[in-house]
C-alpha cells in the first residue's frame, strides 16, 4: 500500500477515447498499437503482469510499467520501479511522480493509465551524481 499517495490522475477517460475511435475506424490500429521499441523491451523485462485483458486483442498479457520522476531522486529520475520499490521510496524522498503506463506484449497496445504523486514531503537535495565511466568522455 503506498501510504503517501497523492494528486492522483486518472487517464481512463483519455483511454476510453482512444478506444472508441480504434473500434469506430477513425484510428488505426496502428496508431493505437504502436508501443516505442525501447517501452516494449521494458515491458518484456521490466513490467508487472497484471489480470486485466488487453482492450484491443483481449489477451491476457497487458504488463505495468511504473516510472518515477522527480528533482529530488537526481539521476535516478526517470527509471523504472517496482511496487516495493516504490513503497520504500515514499519515506526516503520528499516528493516525486509515478506514471503507470499498461503495454500488451502480445499487440503492442499502450497508454499511460495514472499518475500520482508519492513521498513524505521532506525537501531533501537531489542525490550526489555517481561518477561512471561514460562521465570519461
Amino acid at each position: 500500500m503506498l501510504a503517501t499517495m497523492r494528486s492522483s490522475i486518472d487517464y481512463s477517460l483519455s483511454k476510453r477515447r482512444t478506444l472508441i475511435a480504434l473500434f469506430q475506424g477513425s484510428a488505426s490500429a496502428m496508431d493505437a498499437c504502436d508501443a516505442d521499441p525501447y517501452l516494449r523491451r521494458a515491458a518484456k523485462y521490466h513490467g508487472e503482469l497484471t489480470k486485466r485483458p488487453c482492450p484491443v486483442c483481449k489477451k491476457f498479457k497487458i504488463v505495468d510499467l511504473r516510472y518515477a520522476f522527480g528533482d529530488q531522486l537526481g539521476q535516478y529520475s526517470g527509471r523504472i520501479k517496482n511496487q516495493d520499490e516504490l513503497n520504500q521510496m515514499q519515506s526516503e524522498y520528499g516528493e516525486f511522480r509515478v506514471y503507470v503506463v499498461e503495454i500488451c506484449t502480445d499487440c503492442h497496445w499502450n497508454h499511460l493509465v495514472e499518475s500520482f504523486l508519492l513521498g513524505d514531503g521532506i525537501y531533501r537535495k537531489p542525490p550526489r551524481k555517481v561518477h561512471t565511466l561514460l562521465d570519461d568522455d
